[in-house]
């Protein structure tokens, strides 16, 4: 998203190195689970940082940090506006042992969110296995939680929705001591595909998601991240 180390946030791999009438009244009146509140500075201060990643082999432990990124998103998909609840990524950073930027990618956690205005069923963002974040690109899957529903129902199953955000404006230092660093991002230009996977009700879900679609979907943020650098770490 920037391109100087302090001013931006990163979740990746090192180096780069992730019907009928009936169906639509079997739709009607699924499960969700709300969503907390975003992070607020001082408790990204405090962040944990037990999804810190094992670093490459051959890299000086001082030079690389492990940052917690906390993000508050608002996800447009299909006919679909929704407020996510937080998402936390954690992922380490630094120079490899030939010079090259070297990312490793730890861990994501959210819980699901209910859909709005009588939609069924809960949503929940997961790690789509493809990130860089020096270029503030990565990739999520979401996956659809209902009673209805079997397990596998993801929209972007077989390939995940890629992100490639931007910035909304300047990110602003909160504090130096500890670091936390806040900020705004957004992407307008993803595509969206259908769900997957999610049994008889494949076809009524997506016509009542409005995917697959090609275009007028859109991820923003509010984030904050923090971080260390694993000499200031517990050994793993």
């Amino acid at each position: 998203m920037s391109n100087t180390t302090a001013d931006r946030p990163r979740a990746s791999l090192v180096r780069r190195a992730a019907v009928s009438v009936l169906g639509a009244a079997a739709l009607a009146g699924v499960m969700g689970v709300c969503a907390p509140g975003v992070a607020s500075a001082q408790s990204q201060a405090a962040a944990d940082f037990s999804d810190c990643p094992a670093l490459p082999a051959g890299v000086d432990p001082g030079k690389w940090r492990c940052e917690v990124h906390t993000a508050a998103p608002k996800l447009t998909i299909g006919k679909v506006g929704v407020a996510l609840a937080p998402i936390t990524m954690t992922h380490a950073e630094g120079p490899l042992a030939d010079g090259g930027n070297g990312q490793v990618w730890g861990a994501l956690h959210t819980v699901p969110t209910t859909l709005p205005d009588g939609l069924p069923g809960a949503i929940r963002p997961e790690y789509g296995g493809r990130s860089d974040f020096y270029t503030g690109q990565f990739s999520l899957r979401f996956r659809l939680i209902s009673p209805w529903l079997p397990h596998g129902c993801v929209i972007g199953a077989g390939e995940p929705v890629d992100f490639r955000m931007q910035r909304s404006g300047p990110s602003e230092w909160v504090s130096q001591d500890p670091p936390v660093i806040k900020f705004s991002a957004y992407d307008d230009t993803f595509t969206a595909p259908a769900a997957e996977h999610c049994g008889p009700l494949t076809g009524p879900l997506n016509r009542r998601l409005g995917l697959p679609a090609a275009s007028g979907n859109l991820m923003t943020y509010d984030a904050t991240y923090t971080f260390k650098t694993y000499d200031q770490l517990p050994a793993l």
